[in-house]
């Protein structure tokens, strides 16, 4: 998978994962400490971010890194 699919990919999962929480990007943003505009471009596919921001999002969607990139398959 190239890069900017992973990305894409990665962008489309937090996305669904924030929805199915029920939150806002905005109340996102404060539970997961980046900024509101930041997590826009993530989940656009904008952004690639480091590994430490990736283990900053999970935890805040209280999943594995990998969950992230389609490894849980629900």
């Amino acid at each position: 998978m190239k890069n900017e699919q992973l990305i894409k990919q990665l962008g489309l999962e937090v996305r669904r994962r924030r929805l199915d929480s029920g939150l806002s990007q905005e109340e996102f943003a404060e539970i997961s400490g980046l900024h509101r505009t930041y997590v826009s471009g993530i989940e656009r596919g904008d952004r690639n971010p480091t590994i430490d921001i990736v283990f900053q999002i999970a935890q805040a969607l209280r999943c594995s890194p990998a969950d992230l990139f389609g490894g849980d398959e629900e």
